[in-house]
Parts: structure tokens; sequence; C-alpha cells
């Protein structure tokens, strides 16, 4: 049984919001940008295996495959409906990527099957137990000295922003509430992952986006 804690939120908020997903995040997030950051950040590698967790529609996972086509890359998301977007962006863009659909904190993978975990604007959606539950489930199908890579929602850095995010923490509710107050990086801490912090950070219409990265130690 599905229980509160455990409770799917779709990509904005809403389910029949879902097909305005890709417009919405390409022209209010800077989404080129961002992206192209953070894979910059993730230096993927052409042996690595890589985890996109809460893929969405997939622009992320595509992009990973196309900069890095020998690398074997995975989407996983529990919105059986985005995911069938995803699967046609794949195919439009003829490229071979893997999408499952699972939940973040019961990852369906073996023990450090990956050498990268990569995620965008998915981890303010879950609840503070739920990031922990996720963390730990990424620590655990990392590689030892495997790293984590993410752009999400993170604290204002101005007030101009602080005003910009009310609508994100209007839709999305009290999931946000710790990644605005900027809390990410002391959870990857306390799951046990070193050189966790903020790398860089974007205005956007809807606040300050921010990526991180953590690391596995060896």
């Amino acid at each position: 049984m599905q229980t509160n804690r455990d409770k799917y939120i779709p990509a904005l908020s809403y389910e029949w919001l879902t097909g305005f997903y890709d417009p919405v995040v390409r022209w209010t997030t800077r989404e080129i940008t961002f992206k192209r950051r953070l894979l910059e950040q993730a230096k993927v590698q052409p042996t690595h295996a890589v985890l996109d967790l809460g893929c969405g529609t997939a622009t992320l996972t595509v992009a990973i495959k196309r900069a890095v086509p020998q690398a074997t890359v995975r989407g996983l998301d529990g919105d059986a409906k985005i995911l069938a977007i995803a699967r046609n962006k794949a195919r439009k863009a003829g490229v071979e990527i893997f999408l499952d659909m699972g939940l973040s904190y019961e990852l369906p993978y073996t023990d450090a099957a990956f050498d990268r975990v990569v995620s965008s604007l998915f981890f303010h959606h879950l609840t503070k137990e739920n990031k922990l539950r996720t963390l730990n489930e990424v620590w655990r199908v990392l590689q030892p000295g495997g790293e984590l890579h993410i752009a999400d929602w993170g604290e204002p850095h101005n007030a101009v922003m602080r005003v910009a995010s009310l609508p994100v923490r209007w839709l999305d509710g009290a999931t946000t509430a710790d990644s605005f107050k900027g809390l990410l990086p002391r959870y990857l801490q306390e799951t046990g992952f070193v050189d966790a912090s903020a790398r860089e950070h974007y205005a956007t219409l809807f606040g300050t986006l921010r990526l991180y990265q953590a690391i596995k130690p060896k």
C-alpha cells in the first residue's frame, strides 16, 4: 500500500499539466544552459554507466547519450505517462537509452551499478524522509568513487529570487522547504558523500537553481 510519505508527485504536481512540462521547463529555467553545465560537471566517460534519476521526459538522458555515445545511459521515473513521452523523444533523437519505471527510494538496480548518477529538478518533489531514503539508494547503486550531480531549486541568492520562488513553493508544496533553505548539501554529507557542495547557481523566473556535486568515497 502506498502511504502519504510515498505519494507520487507528477512533474508539475498535477497530471493534467504533464503535457506542458517540456515548454515550461525550457522557457522558465534556462534549461539548455544549466543542463549543459550539469553534463560538463559530471564528466561522463565512454566506459561509464549513468543513471538519470527522475528523468522526466528524458531531455537530459538523451543529451548525455548524444554527448558520450559509448556510455550506457539509463533513465528512471515513476510516471508512466511521462516515460511514454521520454521514449518517443529518444526514438525521434535516434539514441539508444534505457528507460525504467520505478521509485527513487527503491531503485531496481544492483549495488555499485553506476559510475554517475545525475538528477534534474527532481529532489524538491521529495519529502525530507524520502530525500534521505533516495540518497541512501543512490549511495548503494554508485560505485566507490562514483559521483552524484544534481540540478535543483536551492537557497535564493537575493531578495528578487526569494520572491520569484513563491510560485514553486505554492505549486509543489511543503517538500520544497528544505530545498529553498539550502539543506541538500547537509543531507548529502549525512548520507556519507564527500565534497558535497553547491557548485554554481542560475537566476531563473522561478528562483535560484543550483548545481550540486557529491562523491562516494573509494
